[in-house]
């Protein structure tokens, strides 16, 4: 039937995320998608349009989904383990994989993709996500009154820190160096309970 797709969208865009993710948007051409996914170019070109839609699209599943999972570790009422889960969230993502595939967003951020306005409102729009879903799980007042700083002006901290995390990965590739930075960032934002008299 003329205008139905003759392939699974969820598994040519799984396999467009996996090469952007591997060798950068602004290195992979239409070929290159082609032979990832088993999909002949025209193909795609009808479905899609052309490259940077392709990217949009996989990328859109991917951002809503990291985002789900940075909300799911932000519950509870105790600051330091809220932070700590959304940056073991946050590592797990860029160490995954064998070699580890690193920070999508940052990688595409840096790969040249930022010429184009719709990728970068693209990426501004996942990081924005983040900063918001940290805001509010910091702005409960319980969790509120244990930080040093405005939740705000935390979350933007936090959302800024996990970009230099990124790079960090990319040069050591240690998990457990880039949980100890978080862990001393957390120490700043995040106050010591006071002790009692005579404690």
């Amino acid at each position: 039937m003329a205008g139905v797709r003759q392939f699974d969208e969820e598994t040519v865009l799984a396999e467009a995320l996996a090469l952007f993710w591997r060798q950068g948007v602004a290195a992979t051409s239409m070929p290159d998608l082609a032979a990832a996914t088993g999909v002949q170019r025209g193909s795609l070109y009808n479905a899609y349009g052309d490259k940077e839609a392709i990217f949009l699209r996989a990328y859109d599943r991917y951002a809503a989904g990291l985002l789900d999972l940075c909300r799911a570790s932000l519950e509870g009422d105790d600051a330091g383990r809220i932070l700590a889960r959304f940056f073991e969230t946050i590592i797990a993502n860029m160490t995954a994989g064998a070699p580890p595939r690193g920070c999508l967003t940052t990688k595409t951020a840096a790969d040249g993709s930022l010429a184009s306005a719709t990728i970068q409102a693209r990426l501004r729009d996942l990081l924005d996500g983040m900063t918001a879903a940290v805001a509010a799980a910091l702005s409960r007042p319980a969790v509120r009154r244990q930080l040093t700083v405005d939740p705000a002006q935390a979350a933007l901290v936090v959302v800024t820190f996990t970009r230099g995390i990124a790079v960090m990965e990319r040069v050591y590739g240690d998990r457990r160096q880039l949980m100890r930075a978080a862990e001393g960032l957390i120490a700043g934002l995040v106050a010591r309970p006071r002790k009692g008299r005579g404690a």
